[in-house]
């Protein structure tokens, strides 16, 4: 990224909300604003603390000289799980309970009598942490909101209001999940034609007014209102038309993505060594891999917080056996709602050949392998962006938020995936996975993620590249608008 600019006594604290698809993007961008010359303080919970401690050992949180690490409570009680936590109390415990903690981490930071850093200057936080803004307006510094979803996915966020407004949601019975209400479309929203309920974030599917995750996320959205600005790991090629909506509501916008190539840009190579992984990585995911022929083998990872039903672990199992294809399958132990997530042994015997199982492993190298040729995946953004950037092709299973946007956008608008439709058996899951490894739908997929590959590399590229030039407008006039 170019030499590196000296931002003399600036301090960005970054804070992202306590779940790994957050805490990923978040360090990337915390790795990025050092670079160019900011102290770091990276807030995680306690909670989250422990587990990347766990993970990846201390030396993954010494940090590097100006780059350190902080905690505060999540409000909830102690915990030794080796999971995420249930995201509605999650949300309600940090919107409730975090503010506090918070303003008094602010306050130690800039205690010169006891502190060795430069005073907080700025406050980069989590879409879905805003109770920070409170803390920030106090001190009179900027901070910028951080929502870690696709332009598309928060576009359909920043609609709950209406929906709601409209009679749209919450839904009147729980009829409406099945009797083709979902399939309603939605000709009012911004940038986004022809989109149906079913397509918007998750949480209108309620019949509850009260819903936390419904009015949680409708209260963060317009909270952006507040902010300094916006900001979202996407690139303007990609959603141009839903930024341009975006841009007329909300004038402080900017695309930034994808952050992992801006950050491949960086030639210093210790920040590899700060890792946020809530569980062990099994690196040797990648010895495996480097046996197989290119484009051969399916990687399968349903994200961190994705869970599913016994009977639809089976049927993944055995669509994978009976595809043929080689696999690579990523099974978290929580994997299986409210039990352990173990595979028939039949299934074990039949692709042990021609399959290999995890319980986690490092996602960006595994899709950059060469012999990576497709991604089942539950279409979280993160996934969606960096398989983007290895150009793989995907067939999506979404299971909550906005993952049913950037499914809609994958499949119908970007051309580089395949959905599962209704319910999950291993009929379909094994036609799909042909079609995708080796049918002719699959090479046109495979085709326009290439495409895709290089419109993001040339966002990410210096001098002139889209986010390369976003990134350093939101720094020179939004992080360092506060500055003496």
């Amino acid at each position: 990224m170019g030499s590196r600019t000296l931002i003399e006594k600036s301090h960005a604290v970054c804070i992202p909300y306590p779940a790994q698809g957050h805490i990923n993007p978040m360090l990337k961008l915390a790795k990025i604003l050092h670079y160019k010359g900011f102290h770091i303080t990276f807030v995680n919970t306690e909670f989250n603390h422990k587990r990347i401690l766990k993970s990846r050992g201390p030396s993954s949180l010494d940090g590097l000289p100006s780059f350190q690490f902080e905690t505060i409570p999540d409000g909830l009680p102690e915990s030794d799980v080796e999971a995420t936590q249930d995201i509605p109390s999650l949300c309600d415990s940090t919107k409730k309970h975090c503010l506090a903690p918070f303003r008094n981490l602010l306050r130690k930071l800039n205690d010169t009598s006891s502190s060795h850093v430069p005073p907080v200057t700025c406050v980069v936080s989590d879409g879905a942490m805003s109770f920070t803004l409170d803390a920030a307006a106090e001190l009179g510094i900027p901070e910028v909101l951080f929502w870690t979803t696709s332009a598309c996915g928060f576009m359909g966020y920043v609609q709950y209001r209406r929906l709601i407004e409209n009679g749209l949601t919450p839904l009147k019975d729980a009829s409406n999940l099945t009797n083709g209400y979902l399939e309603t479309v939605i000709d009012w929203i911004p940038g986004m034609k022809g989109i149906r309920l079913r397509d918007l974030p998750s949480f209108i599917r309620t019949t509850d007014p009260e819903d936390i995750m419904l009015n949680f996320a409708m209260v963060e959205a317009e909270r952006v209102q507040k902010a300094s600005a916006l900001i979202l790991n996407t690139f303007d090629a990609l959603e141009e038309e839903v930024l341009g909506a975006l841009s007329s509501m909300f004038p402080q916008i900017y695309s930034i993505g994808p952050l992992q190539l801006l950050l491949n840009h960086i030639p210093y190579h210790d920040y590899k060594f700060i890792g946020s992984n809530l569980w062990k990585e099994e690196a040797w995911c990648l010895e495996w891999l480097d046996k197989k022929e290119p484009n051969s083998v399916v990687y399968v990872n349903f994200g961190s917080i994705t869970v599913m039903t016994n009977n639809q672990l089976i049927e993944f199992a055995w669509g994978l056996a009976n595809s043929k294809q080689l696999f690579l399958w990523i099974i978290r132990p929580d994997l299986v709602e409210g039990d352990s997530a173990i595979v028939p042994s039949e299934f074990l015997i039949e692709a042990k050949e021609r399959g290999l199982l995890a319980s986690w492993c490092p996602q960006e190298e595994v899709l950059s392998h060469p012999s990576i040729g497709g991604f089942l995946t539950h279409s979280g953004w993160n996934s969606t962006i960096e398989s983007m950037c290895s150009g793989v092709p995907l067939i999506s299973w979404p299971f909550f938020a906005e993952q049913q946007t950037n499914c809609r956008y994958s499949c119908k608008e970007w051309g580089l995936g395949m959905e599962i439709e209704g319910e999950v058996n291993r009929v379909k899951i094994e036609s799909l996975l042909r079609e995708l490894m080796v049918g002719k739908k699959g090479r046109e997929l495979k085709k326009k993620a290439q495409e895709w590959k290089k419109l993001a590399e040339e966002a990410a590229s210096k001098p002139t590249g889209s986010s390369y030039v976003n990134l350093d407008e939101m720094i020179n006039h939004v992080l360092l608008s506060a500055r003496d």
